[in-house]
């Protein structure tokens, strides 16, 4: 049986390979986009994949934490978690 840990660990990495996939989309559309947009969402994107990749550190810390040590990194990364998501949204909608 999965442990909490590990059903933690799935949940994390298939969010994080979710909005990876999204991010690629929107960089499909800053590369069709305006020269004079481009900029401005080449950096939207440049931040997104900063946040996505502290989200991917602190997964690897998860992943090495002891069964008892991990309960305590979730709180930080449910935080990196939802400020990615919030900021992925915001993205989303000015690239429409």
């Amino acid at each position: 049986m999965m442990s909490e840990k590990e059903a933690y660990e799935k949940k994390l990495q298939a969010q994080l390979d979710e909005w990876n996939s999204e991010i690629d989309k929107l960089k499909a559309k800053a590369d069709k986009a305006e020269a004079d947009a481009q900029l401005e969402y080449y950096q939207q994107i440049d931040a997104l994949r900063e946040k996505q990749e502290k989200s991917n550190q602190k997964l690897d810390e998860l992943k090495s934490a002891s069964d008892d040590a991990w309960k305590d990194l979730k709180t930080g990364i449910d935080s990196a978690l939802d400020s990615l998501g919030r900021s992925l949204e915001s993205a989303k909608s000015r690239f429409k």
